[in-house]
């Protein structure tokens, strides 16, 4: 059984896949194996892929029709033999140590989910990402990044309780996330920025259109979930919290973004009426009360009122 198994789903990347690529064949790690999932890519990716395969023997290439990044992931999760799982998108690139870094300390602390650092690469310059380190899972429900490529995740726990990312929505890292958190029993991180997070102005999360709506259904999903496993008196408060959250403090400035006007006024307002509704009382919410983040803020100054000014203000901020 290999020690970690990487999964890299492809689509139409042949500026990047070099790059993402020569990171993986090179780790430090004497057990790797990497799963290219080839998405239906219509561009060279496949050639330059089929170029590492020759000289790999770790590397598993699959191809499948074109059905979105959640598809691919579930995908190569199936041809998946390591102990530990990772998942890297294949325009971002690791530092040849982190996968043995992230195995040790696995190994060492005994923990099904390990998280580290990362690295926001821009075409001119770097910022480096340092995560909250939470204590316990409500804590970590509360503040943890819920990107999936920073993760080293025991396979069994993903096997075992059936986990899949959302196949044909966008934000599909929030789902398998919260998800996946009830059955992380021991947690740890590895304290360096070992990802490059490559910023690219065409890429999925720099298009804001219709779609953005997207949360609101996996947000669903997840309080779904949790209602369904019989958790969801357990981690209300935190659920209550992220969901206010997220809507006001991520999706809101995606919305923003939205260039036609009717189609951003309606998910608007859809936002605020499903937030108010679901939860009617989150102000109330005992994480926001102690919250003075500026995000914090943000949120405790919300109203009818001010959701309508602050859109507007926002609206020439990002126009």
């Amino acid at each position: 059984m290999p020690k970690v198994s990487v999964i890299v789903p492809v689509y139409n990347v042949e500026k990047y896949i070099t790059r993402c690529l020569t990171s993986l064949v090179n780790q430090t790690i004497d057990d790797l194996e990497i799963i290219l999932v080839n998405d239906g890519s219509t561009d060279n990716s496949e050639k330059l892929i089929k170029q590492f395969k020759k000289d790999y023997k770790n590397i598993i290439y699959v191809k499948k029709e074109n059905g979105g990044l959640s598809s691919a992931r579930n995908f190569g999760l199936i041809y998946a033999t390591g102990e530990y799982i990772a998942f890297l998108d294949s325009d971002d690139y690791v530092d040849r140590t982190i996968y043995q870094k992230m195995y040790e300390k696995a190994k060492a602390t005994n923990s099904d989910y390990v998280e580290c650092d990362f690295i926001w690469k821009y075409p001119d310059h770097e910022k480096i990402d340092v995560g909250f380190r939470y204590k316990d899972k409500k804590e970590m429900f509360e503040k943890a990044r819920v990107v999936a490529w920073n993760k080293l995740i025991k396979r069994e726990i993903i096997i075992n309780n059936k986990l899949e990312f959302p196949v044909g929505l966008y934000y599909e890292d929030v789902e398998f996330f919260y998800k996946l958190l009830p059955y992380i029993n021991n947690f740890s991180f590895v304290e360096e920025p070992l990802i490059y997070y490559v910023q690219r102005g065409n890429s999925i999360v720099n298009k804001q259109d219709a779609r953005t709506k997207q949360i609101f259904k996996v947000l669903d999903n997840v309080i779904n979930y949790y209602k369904k496993i019989g958790l969801y008196n357990e981690y209300e408060t935190q659920i209550e919290y992220t969901y206010a959250r997220i809507l006001l403090c991520s999706s809101l400035k995606r919305i923003i973004q939205i260039p036609d006007k009717v189609t951003r006024s309606l998910l608007l307002t859809e936002t605020w009426q499903n937030l108010n509704i679901k939860f009617p009382n989150w102000k109330k919410n005992k994480l926001l009360k102690k919250n003075n983040t500026v995000n914090g803020i943000f949120m405790k100054t919300m109203n009818n009122f001010s959701f309508k000014i602050y859109t507007k203000i926002l609206r020439l901020f990002w126009r």
